[in-house]
Parts: structure tokens; sequence; C-alpha cells
């Protein structure tokens, strides 16, 4: 069975989720530099049966667009153009990053390794991810 993965964009890196193939578990895969994504993803799909990509939606408080957002638009057309079979839909990803962190606070014992940047990149990807699939 196909997976599904998550993906939280990052103007510097993204984060990157996948599920089991029985799409019941979300659980953070890597966090990659943004300049490297599309190499990674067509790295990881040639390797791995993915039916769909859940990016994570930018929005301010207010619901207008983050700035985040024209990048993500660009990124979009890319993976269109790049992977034309992959489903792609978006999920809102507000306050995954702060729910992120607060689960590695609590989760991750060692400061050094709470302090890792690209630990809440792929944490708040599953957290898009669980949301789409309605696990959290």
């Amino acid at each position: 069975m196909p997976r599904v993965l998550g993906l939280d964009y990052g103007s510097k890196r993204c984060g990157l989720a996948a599920t089991d193939e029985l799409k019941i578990i979300a659980s953070p895969l890597a966090t990659v530099e943004t300049p490297q994504l599309l190499d990674y993803l067509s790295n990881y799909l040639r390797t791995e049966n993915v039916e769909k990509l859940v990016i994570g939606q930018a929005t301010a408080k207010d619901g207008s667009d983050n700035p985040l957002e024209q990048p993500i638009k660009v990124l979009i057309l890319a993976l269109h153009t790049a992977f034309p079979l992959l489903q792609i839909v978006r999920e809102d990803e507000h306050g995954t990053s702060l729910s992120a962190k607060q689960i590695i606070n609590f989760s991750v014992a060692k400061k050094k390794n709470r302090q890792q940047k690209g630990l809440v990149d792929k944490i708040s990807a599953a957290i898009i991810l669980q949301n789409y699939l309605g696990l959290y």
C-alpha cells in the first residue's frame, strides 16, 4: 500500500514525515535543506510507494497568507512538473511549530538533543500529517 508524506516547508530547511503503509502512524522522517528538497524527494519516491504529499498551508493569525505561501506555491508547481502522478494536498499548519517544541521539551531528555535545529521541522511535518489523517 502506498504511503503519504507530510511536508513542513521552511525557507532554510523542510521537515518531512511519512506514514506507515497502512496509514495508521505518521512518523518524522528527515530534515532537508530547502535547495535539496526536490532531489531528496526524487530519491525517496524512487524507492518508496507514495500516493500523496501533504504540504502545510502557512497562514497568519488573521487567516491571510503567510509570506512563505508564495515559495510554497512555486514548489507545488515544480512538484507537479517533476512528479505528475503524485497527489498534492494542503493542510493548515497553524501552531505546529509550537506543538513540536512542546513535544520535544517533554520527550527529549538531553538539552543538547532538544536544540537540534531540524528536529522541530520534522516533528512539525509529522503533526501536519497526523492532522490531515485525523490522528492528532
